[in-house]
């Protein structure tokens, strides 16, 4: 499987990128991948993203331990998946009494995505706002500029909480797949110029993934 990342700063973020990215392998040819947005009008919003991210390498390397000296426990894509969300949002919640963080320094939206290589399925769930592509089908989550936010639920019951989750994906078979935090429907011109020929930045994005693929295939095949 090839993975292509990319993180850029937003032009009115100064000091920090608000966004975080990570691909981790969490044993028996399953894949952990995450991208979070802090909320702007957070305390230290690039924080909270961040925080997640680390928090979500640290779970990630745990359970590839664990599957390696258990080789028998092999789950599903749907096990694992709320597995990591109940260890993350516990965590965050023991850090948060741990650290006397306020409600509004945890603020950040979540994609994440469990790929099962092997058996090439997945599932990919999303909290807050943010765009997904499967096998070149987009899948745009929007809450009209009040995206949810992680801070929000940890004091809920975890499994409550999980059981109303609506904005989840099930992936049967996997071509490609993209995840992107709402970021990416600001895309502008870098040099501020005018041009005749207006790109759609998201369409010009999975063009760039599809032909990426293509070749990788057709250089294999040589």
């Amino acid at each position: 499987m090839n993975i292509y990342q990319l993180l850029r700063i937003g032009e009115h973020h100064i000091n920090h990128c608000e966004d975080y990215a990570i691909v981790e392998t969490i044993g028996q040819g399953k894949i952990l991948c995450a991208v979070m947005d802090g909320c702007t009008m957070g305390g230290d919003s690039y924080f909270a993203a961040t925080l997640v991210g680390k928090l979500l390498r640290k779970i990630a390397i745990e359970k590839s331990y664990q599957s390696f000296y258990d080789k028998s426990h092999n789950t599903s894509v749907d096990i694992d998946l709320k597995y990591i969300l109940g260890k993350l949002m516990a965590e965050l919640k023991d850090l948060k009494n741990k650290l006397l963080l306020k409600d509004d320094e945890l603020l950040t939206t979540l994609l994440i995505a469990i790929m099962d290589v092997e058996n090439n399925t997945g599932k990919i769930l999303t909290i807050g706002d943010g765009l997904v592509c499967i096998n070149g089908q987009l899948y745009e989550f929007e809450q009209d500029n009040k995206p949810d936010y992680l801070g929000y639920h940890l004091a809920e019951e975890f499994e409550m909480w999980y059981s109303k989750q609506k904005q989840i994906l099930h992936i049967d078979k996997i071509e490609d797949i993209s995840i992107c935090t709402d970021g990416i429907f600001t895309f502008s011109a870098y040099d501020k110029k005018k041009y005749n020929v207006q790109k759609d930045p998201i369409n010009y994005l999975q063009l760039i993934i599809y032909w990426l693929t293509k070749k990788i295939k057709s250089l294999k095949a040589c």
